[in-house]
């Protein structure tokens, strides 16, 4: 292991199939030649919301995020030491909310819609990979998991996607795509291409940053 872990963001938009992508990837490592952090994880508490509420409620801005700690807790992990993070809920009262524990690794993976506009973080990175989907593609992927796993309803999905999510992309993400190394199209949930994307990645970094045990 060299003595500066490799940093990797990962960073897509809603629906781009990023978790997919993020999950094939991780599973190309042992647990400790790779470690994750997620931007998800550092939403600024929101408190409890009636539906309607939520549906108003703007997640996809900067500043839901604490950035400082997200900073802080990636350089922790540089120099080396274990963080400690409560996992976030996504304001759903019936979730059980678990206490992260995230070690050092040769490898570090930042992930998250923001990653590449706070600059701090991005000037980080090592590699940047960017996940994106098709509009139309996106949306649908967004309706079935927003409705499957967050019992959210089409409407207010809807509301979210046209006046958050969009609007979110266009300005805080969509403008660092030409910096990164690594464009990922995912328009067609083909897990064989996301999987030898990854692989490919994969190989060239457990060969120079992993040592084989």
């Amino acid at each position: 292991m060299s003595n500066k872990p490799f940093i990797i963001g990962i960073a897509g938009g809603s629906g781009s199939g990023k978790t997919f992508f993020l999950n094939s990837f991780l599973h190309h490592f042992k647990q400790d030649e790779v470690t994750l952090v997620s931007q998800d994880d550092y939403y600024h508490p929101a408190g409890e919301m009636t539906q309607e509420e939520n549906k108003l409620y703007n997640f996809d801005l900067p500043r839901t995020i604490d950035h400082e700690q997200f900073l802080l807790d990636i350089k922790k992990l540089i120099k080396g030491e274990a963080i400690y993070k409560k996992e976030y809920n996504f304001n759903n009262p019936l979730a059980v909310t678990k206490i992260l524990e995230i070690n050092p690794a040769p490898i570090i993976i930042v992930e998250g819609l923001f990653i590449l506009h706070f600059l701090e973080i991005a000037a980080l990175l090592d590699h940047r990979i960017f996940v994106e989907a098709e509009d139309s593609v996106a949306l649908q992927r967004r309706i079935k998991r927003d409705g499957m796993e967050r019992g959210y309803p089409e409407d207010d999905v809807l509301y979210k996607w046209h006046h958050h999510v969009v609007p979110a992309y266009q300005e805080f993400l969509l403008p660092y795509r030409d910096l990164c190394e690594t464009i990922v199209v995912n328009n067609h949930d083909t897990p064989e291409d996301i999987i030898r994307i990854t692989e490919e990645i994969s190989k060239d970094l457990k060969d120079k940053y992993c040592k084989t045990k």
